[in-house]
């Protein structure tokens, strides 16, 4: 049997006024999930446990059946994982994104978590021109995909710097940075390095971008992950455009797939994961394919684009693999690892809707799949990391 685990980041979200009280999951036209849905168990999980941020790192390890109360150490480290990069227990690994801040003052506030969605072939020589002015025996730049990078700090882990709460930066969009630079600067050495940086961002001979400075969160020591075949029994693969899902595929001892043009937007390579997805399927059972577009939608607060992006999943993405596997032995989880509301603009503690449809499960007598539908059926799994055990339980694969 073949098990397709088909994830829309982001995709959850809250009623809204200008969709006449509906949530973009119901807005949007999704007949090949609605009918996976109608024919299949539905049901909630809590990806994100009590007292941990609701971010993509907690709640996508939940998802591939890992807890993340005991194995989760940051959102650096998980990224770290996915470059293969060779560390020392004790390092530090901060998450760097390349933000627009109005100024980077107490009085400044977070404009851009991405800089605009700064293209790769931008981004990157700016991390390597950082690296080459303000890299150090202390500091390490490493250059990552987009807007997202990575700063590595030797033995950072026995400092206090491992204990600073950083927001991460998508979570204060217009917001002030105060209270972030506040604690910022309880390290002297990461303060001068921030500063250091924007002197260098402001340079318009090195930098044309809407970078203006640097921002280091998400920080931890290296990752480690039992490995997936040995936990569950199943060979399975990760397809991602984002280094986050790719590092937590890569610890775990998955195979990780890259796919050209997978660009993490409502412009990604749809057929280019699709394929990759029925390739690897060929010769193996399981494959996590992670559409980052209703995510990075919910962030922008564009409610239409978002829709969009829940269109293009269910068409794209769950309908032609559907189609190709018609007539093979199949089963499927698919679900959001975390809400991602228009008027938040960030990540929420919901708890997400699942469908799973395969052998052994019994329909859930829903019309459609949405926050609603899912809530009605009165299955909740309180430990989301529990969900894909349960699954295979389910399915008669474990």
């Amino acid at each position: 049997m073949k098990l397709l685990y088909l994830i829309g980041d982001g995709m959850g979200g809250w009623p809204l006024e200008e969709l006449g009280g509906k949530t973009t999951m119901e807005a949007a036209h999704t007949p090949n999930m609605d009918e996976l849905a109608r024919t299949g168990l539905v049901g909630r999980a809590q990806t994100v446990p009590e007292g941990m941020q609701p971010g993509s790192d907690v709640a996508n390890m939940s998802l591939l059946g890992f807890d993340p109360a005991t194995y989760h150490t940051g959102r650096g480290p998980i990224e770290a994982a996915a470059q293969g990069l060779d560390l020392e227990p004790d390092d530090l690994v901060w998450r760097l994104n390349l933000v627009t801040v109005s100024k980077l003052t107490i009085d400044g506030f977070m404009r851009d978590y991405s800089s605009g969605h700064i293209a790769t072939d931008v981004s990157r020589p700016l991390v390597e021109a950082l690296q080459e002015k303000l890299g150090n025996d202390m500091y390490t730049f490493y250059p990552g995909i987009q807007y997202r990078h990575l700063l590595v700090q030797k033995e950072g882990a026995l400092s206090d710097d491992a204990k600073l709460a950083i927001n991460p930066p998508h979570d204060i969009t217009d917001k002030p940075i105060k209270l972030d630079l506040r604690t910022i600067s309880k390290s002297p050495f990461l303060w001068d390095l921030l500063f250091e940086a924007q002197e260098l961002l402001e340079d318009r001979t090195v930098n044309n971008s809407r970078a203006n400075s640097i921002w280091p969160w998400g920080q931890g020591r290296p990752l480690s992950l039992p490995n997936f075949k040995e936990t569950f029994g199943v060979e399975g693969a990760v397809i991602s455009a984002v280094d986050l899902i790719k590092g937590l595929g890569h610890a775990s001892g998955m195979e990780v797939i890259d796919v050209e043009g997978a660009t993490g937007l409502l412009d990604t390579n749809y057929q280019g994961k699709v394929n990759a997805a029925l390739t690897f399927l060929k010769e193996h059972d399981f494959v996590f394919v992670h559409l980052e577009g209703p995510d990075e939608c919910g962030h922008g607060g564009n409610a239409e684009e978002k829709v969009e992006a829940i269109n293009r999943f269910d068409a794209q993405v769950v309908g032609p693999l559907r189609e190709a596997l018609k007539e093979e032995d199949t089963a499927w989880i698919v679900t959001c690892d975390h809400f991602t509301p228009i008027v938040e603009r960030t990540h929420t503690m919901d708890a997400v809707p699942f469908l799973l449809n395969g052998p052994n499960c019994e329909p859930s007598d829903v019309s459609e799949f949405s926050e609603k539908s899912a809530d009605s059926t009165g299955l909740k799994l309180d430990k989301g990391h529990e969900l894909l055990a349960f699954a295979l339980e389910k399915f008669g694969m474990k």
